[in-house]
């Protein structure tokens, strides 16, 4: 069995290749049960969570397993903790472990560039990232997969995050700024992606113009939101699947207080790489929606174990 440690496991994704990869699962209709939630029960600390997400084709499968245990910042150790098990479909033989942390940095990155090479304008030059965790950092080498990104702002609730983040963009040829306005940067941009842990909305409708393309990644909670129900109402709404409405309290509730309409979903990442849901106008503002599922990780799992197969063995 194949162990990918972390730098193996971005070598082995490449956005290209994941991208591609992700777009064939969805096109071709695979499917992957819901993630698995279980509790696991703590003596005088917060509960910790054990997440399964299991996927498979004929051919191979894979199952994420993450760790959430909120008492390990007490001990300075990392909350989440996670591995992608890959494994052959004929022989249930275990062909490889992934970093998972990188992995689904990577993965969570490249549906949103799935995303925007359907419903971004092909002129899109300026991204605008809101947040500079992990997530954040994985955005513009994935957007310039789709579309020919040139300018890159960041803001991040602790600006000497943002500016971190931008440094060591610009330490790679990028044109990289951190910002400290975000109403004043959001009409500037021509995508604008937020990956961030915020429970209020950061961004607001009123600071959007036509034409733009809204990315959400962070808000994968019922208790999360990056965007007000004005930046819902002002896009044509796209999610990664349906399982967003569910676990997303950026959709869940403004469905419930009936600010949107279940109708007001036009489609999915399956819609989307079918050909049955695209932008219509250059002037219409998109507004895409994620949470991530197990047929994410299994594109992962795929491109890793199938990069590392093409590589010569010394």
């Amino acid at each position: 069995m194949e162990i990918f440690d972390a730098d193996a496991t971005a070598r082995a994704l490449p956005f290209d290749a994941l991208i591609e990869q992700m777009q064939a699962l969805f096109a071709n209709g695979l499917t992957a049960p819901d993630r698995h939630h279980h509790t696991m029960q703590m003596q005088d600390k917060a509960d910790a969570t054990l997440l399964l997400m299991p996927a498979w084709t004929e051919q191979i499968g894979c199952v994420k397993v993450v760790t959430a245990t909120p008492g390990n910042s007490a001990r300075s150790l990392p909350a989440i903790a996670g591995s992608v098990l890959v494994f052959d479909r004929a022989t249930g033989a275990h062909l490889a472990l992934i970093d998972g942390a990188v992995a689904t940095a990577r993965r969570t990155a490249a549906a949103s560039a799935l995303g925007a090479r359907y419903l971004a304008r092909e002129d899109a030059k300026h991204l605008l990232i809101i947040g500079a965790g992990k997530v954040a950092a994985q955005l513009t080498d994935a957007f310039r997969a789709v579309r020919p990104i040139e300018t890159v702002r960041i803001w991040d609730l602790f600006p000497q995050a943002a500016e971190a983040l931008a440094a060591s963009l610009r330490s790679r040829g990028w044109d990289a700024q951190a910002v400290s306005d975000l109403s004043q940067a959001v009409p500037q941009a021509d995508i604008i992606s937020a990956a961030t842990l915020a429970t209020e909305p950061l961004l607001m409708g009123e600071w959007l113009r036509p034409g733009q393309h809204v990315d959400l990644i962070g808000a994968f909670t019922p208790a999360m939101r990056e965007a007000d129900d004005h930046s819902l109402q002002r896009g044509r709404l796209f999610v990664d699947t349906k399982f967003a409405t569910i676990e997303a309290g950026e959709l869940k509730t403004p469905l419930e207080t009936g600010a949107i309409a279940p109708s007001d979903i036009l489609g999915d990442l399956y819609a989307l790489a079918q050909g049955k849901a695209t932008r219509e106008r250059r002037d219409e503002i998109t507004l895409f929606k994620s949470v991530g599922n197990a047929v994410m990780d299994l594109a992962a799992a795929i491109t890793a174990t199938r990069k590392a197969e093409e590589e010569p063995h010394v």
